[in-house]
């Protein structure tokens, strides 16, 4: 007897597969329209502009005229123009000769600035400059090199002295001014070499006076000027300049967890540079 047949048997018809609701559908499809418009606005940006990204027949925009620079700007540019070709970048290097070929070959150890410090050649830098190296180098401002002489260091007063052959109409010293008149909140200018960038100039203020530094040496470098012109790795032995151009410091030192300048920069006060460089030439 077939199951049908049997009056015991009840008919139980197969699941229906549950039906969708109008809201859930209605929701796929903006969400399908989400995507699609984000993809369009992503890989077709000229779509959900309305117009074409480029114009065949664009022109130049006119140039407005500059206008009159303002007295300080004019003050800061003639600063610039002439202490900028006093102020060089030194290059220290080790020279090793190979012991098999014996030829001699010169291993890269950093980078620094400097100052052209009189008539005879005589470049003022930081002995933490010359220090790593045994060959020196020295780039004036017109990118002409000339190697160059260790005269003395002074490792307490982070002060090194080179002397370079370079011809007499190069050489343009700095001249100097005082550091024991300074005040706090005048401006400070320095120029220098940071990261490499050569010829280049910082502006700030001096923010403080009288501070002490640790030498190279271990020895504390007292007086020291504190200023918020931006310095850099590569500004080391670079000129510290008054708003007259005149040298008030020479650049040693930064306080910066991350090596770069953070707002605080220090430098050796030109009246201690003038007697140590002094001492140095003379070879006290």
């Amino acid at each position: 007897m077939a199951m049908y047949d049997d009056p015991h048997y009840l008919y139980h018809p197969p699941p229906q597969p549950p039906r969708q609701s109008l809201a859930g559908v209605i929701w796929a499809v903006l969400l399908l329209a989400l995507i699609a418009g984000l993809l369009v606005w992503r890989f077709f940006p000229a779509a959900h502009l309305g117009r074409p990204l480029t114009d065949p027949n664009a022109e130049l925009r006119t140039v407005s005229p500059r206008g009159e620079l303002a007295d300080v700007e004019k003050s800061v540019i003639r600063l610039y123009q002439q202490t900028a070709p006093s102020v060089v970048h030194v290059t220290t290097s080790v020279s090793q000769r190979d012991r098999f070929s014996r030829n001699i070959t010169r291993i890269p150890k950093g980078t620094g600035s400097g100052f052209i410090w009189d008539n005879e050649g005589r470049i003022v830098t930081n002995y933490h400059v010359v220090q790593p190296g045994n060959t020196y180098q020295v780039t004036l401002a017109d990118r002409s090199t000339y190697p160059a002489v260790l005269v003395g260091v002074n490792p307490s007063k982070d002060l090194a002295v080179l002397v370079i052959d370079a011809p007499k109409d190069k050489l343009r010293p700095l001249r100097l001014g005082e550091s024991k008149n300074l005040l706090v909140g005048q401006s400070a200018f320095a120029i220098g070499n940071p990261f490499g960038l050569d010829q280049s100039l910082a502006t700030g203020v001096v923010s403080a006076l009288n501070r002490e530094i640790e030498s190279p040496s271990g020895e504390a470098i007292s007086g020291v000027i504190q200023t918020t012109a931006p310095i850099n790795p590569g500004n080391s032995g670079g000129p510290l300049l008054d708003s007259y151009g005149r040298l008030i410091g020479v650049n040693t030192a930064i306080l910066s967890p991350t090596g770069a300048w953070a707002g605080i920069g220090f430098a050796v006060p030109v009246d201690e540079v003038n007697r140590s460089v002094t001492a140095i030439i003379r070879g006290d």
